[in-house]
């Protein structure tokens, strides 16, 4: 938990085109957003005072918005300048950033199209999402009861807040069981991702992860297939099945809060930390540091 309650920090906080203080971004209890989900939002990390991939981000935040049926009333070039500004404003060269966009109070009921699209962008300073101590060791994973759902039930291509309802629920359940995550299965039973980072496995020298086909295609999965193929790996997206974790020698996570965490355990399943895993974490570490910042050393 964090030291100090996330309402509680001092800073400031962009909110639909103005900075206002951290304890004064408050929104109504009436607030569409919180009743029915109708929000969207960002993760994304600031590194030596750059935010890593941030247009990425933002064209993102503008499609799963649309994806919900509303339209981000920022262009993706003022939520840039208004993350970097911020960013700058908050003092910090290292952190984490929160874009969100949601429907506001206006009207209430599961129909609110007249209701206000509201867009703020926080930033704090937060280390590693896992335990630095565990994630050198690989974290250990539960199997989670929840599943993520068919694209025709919910818009898995949006990063929606109500879409992550299942995976608090998961997480909350690794947790209490000593567990750091959960790894969650599709609606079909096949394996799909962690709670909030995206999954990959190596076998023989290749490196195998689920097609995206039902959840998000994380900004950092793709800077890491990147990062694979340029180290001359084969990644080999495709379907697998849980009891295919029996014949593999390394597992990781990748997102932007996790960056690249090796897995040492999935249920009855153990992995090694192994050379692939570790040199795709150094690899990430190296990418993300501004160009500047690498010229200088």
């Amino acid at each position: 938990m964090a030291s100090v309650p996330f309402d509680q920090m001092d800073g400031f906080i962009w909110m639909n085109g103005e900075f206002v203080k951290w304890a004064d971004a408050k929104i109504h209890v009436l607030t569409h957003g919180l009743h029915y989900a109708s929000a969207v939002f960002e993760g994304e990390r600031a590194y030596g005072g750059e935010i890593f991939k941030l247009t990425d981000h933002s064209e993102r935040l503008h499609e799963s918005a649309r994806l919900l049926g509303f339209k981000i009333p920022y262009s993706v070039a003022e939520i840039d300048d208004a993350c970097r500004t911020l960013l700058k404003k908050q003092g910090f060269q290292d952190a984490y950033v929160r874009p969100i966009a949601w429907r506001g109070s206006e009207q209430m009921g599961v129909s609110a199209q007249n209701s206000r699209i509201n867009c703020a962008i926080a930033i704090w300073q937060w280390p590693s999402y896992f335990d630095p101590a565990q994630k050198l060791k690989g974290i250990r994973l539960d199997l989670a009861e929840w599943r993520r759902p068919d694209p025709r039930t919910a818009p898995s291509k949006s990063k929606a807040a109500g879409l992550y309802m299942i995976c608090t629920m998961s997480k909350h359940a690794a947790e209490a069981k000593g567990y750091a995550d959960a790894m969650m299965l599709d609606w079909r039973g096949q394996v799909a991702e962690a709670t909030g980072a995206n999954i990959f496995f190596v076998k023989d020298g290749k490196i195998h992860t689920p097609t995206p086909d039902c959840f998000l295609d994380g900004i950092t999965r793709r800077t890491v297939i990147g990062l694979a193929k340029d180290r001359g790996f084969e990644v080999i997206e495709r379907t697998i099945m849980p009891e295919e974790l029996e014949g593999f020698q390394q597992c990781f996570l990748t997102g932007t809060a996790a960056e690249v965490t090796p897995v040492s355990e999935i249920g009855q399943y153990r992995f090694e930390v192994g050379e692939i895993a570790k040199t795709l974490m150094n690899d990430y570490s190296a990418a993300v540091q501004p160009k500047h910042a690498i010229a200088a050393e």
